[in-house]
């Protein structure tokens, strides 16, 4: 596959998101046909759109990009093809964040009660990545203090899960863990989305270091990268990104690992070019997902975070046997 020109791409990826937004406010059990856009204040199917699918489309978008993101960088960062989110282990600090005010009979008292416990975990499992992986620690270490992190936070909900003192609170943290974007409210919105903007804005400064390290940690230090700024600026980009994604929608698995593998044949070797596009195709992979999860024939409609790992499985694997006969 050729390179495309950067504006071409960041371009068709935009307009492509546009005419998902538009499908992700229409689809649905009860269809909007144009008959009722064309009907503003009258139609009441207006309060379907403006009330459920609104919002529910607007955090498609950022959680998409707060994934797309994250995975661009941590590959680049890593130079691993198979990093994403998940691997600083933040995602699961802050989703045993939530587990817990489920856990003590909290996380249903009040709407900001269980994205605060999500985002007290996010923030915490950035103190102790950075404390795990110490000031001038290599990129190996800090991957492995990642997955150590990664490692506690899941025993951590499991074991939340064993002990949780009634059904209830077993059936709405499974439910919370499995990561959808339905019925969630304006106040969602309001709280994930500036956190998201902000993680995924010092995600971007680090686009020049990204690069400068294909040449190894050697190589970019002797090009003026401060390797521990940019460790630290990635770590709390990630962190804040995808915390506050956990914290409103649950785990949504495989976005951050997936796109930057659809998009990097486009735009080259540079990671720091990767970024952006990324952003814009995690957006994309995330609300195509979520329009079809709706548009599936089903009594229950199909959490998206399941429906991210029936397509992110395969595509793991594909990746894992490419790899392999590349090495071989």
């Amino acid at each position: 596959m050729s390179v495309v020109s950067r504006p071409l791409l960041i371009g068709t990826l935009t307009v492509l998101l546009v005419v998902l937004s538009i499908a992700s406010l229409s689809a649905g059990k009860i269809w909007i046909p144009w008959s009722a856009w064309l009907d503003v204040g009258n139609d009441p199917r207006w309060a379907i759109i403006l009330e459920l699918r609104l919002p529910r489309t607007i955090l498609g978008i950022f959680v998409g990009i707060a994934l797309g993101v994250s995975g661009a960088a941590l590959q680049g960062y890593t130079r691993n093809p198979l990093a994403d989110p998940g691997i600083l282990g933040v995602s699961s600090m802050a989703a045993f964040g939530a587990v817990m005010t489920l856990y003590i009979g909290m996380g249903t008292s009040a709407a900001w009660v269980l994205p605060v416990g999500a985002m007290a975990g996010g923030i915490a499992g950035i103190g102790l990545l950075l404390m795990l992986s110490g000031s001038a620690s290599s990129v190996l270490t800090f991957v492995l203090a990642g997955m150590i992190l990664n490692l506690l936070a899941t025993s951590g909900v499991s074991l939340a899960l064993n002990l949780a003192p009634t059904p209830w609170a077993v059936n709405e943290i499974i439910n919370w863990i499995l990561g959808s974007l339905s019925d969630r409210s304006v106040q969602d919105v309001r709280f994930a989305v500036p956190f998201i903007v902000i993680g995924a804005a010092v995600i971007l400064t680090t686009g020049r270091a990204l690069d400068a390290l294909t040449l190894g940690d050697a190589g970019a230090r002797s090009l003026g990268i401060n390797m521990e700024r940019t460790r630290l600026l990635l770590a709390v980009g990630v962190g804040i990104a995808t915390g506050a994604s956990v914290a409103v929608t649950g785990i949504i698995g495989f976005v951050g690992l997936v796109t930057p593998h659809l998009i990097r044949p486009l735009v080259g070797a540079r990671p720091g070019a990767l970024l952006v596009p990324s952003a814009l195709a995690g957006a994309v992979v995330t609300l195509a997902g979520d329009i079809a999860v709706r548009l599936i024939p089903s009594s229950v409609e199909l959490k998206l975070g399941v429906a991210m790992s029936v397509i992110g499985g395969p595509f793991f694997l594909a990746m894992l046997i490419s790899l392999r006969r590349r090495t071989a």
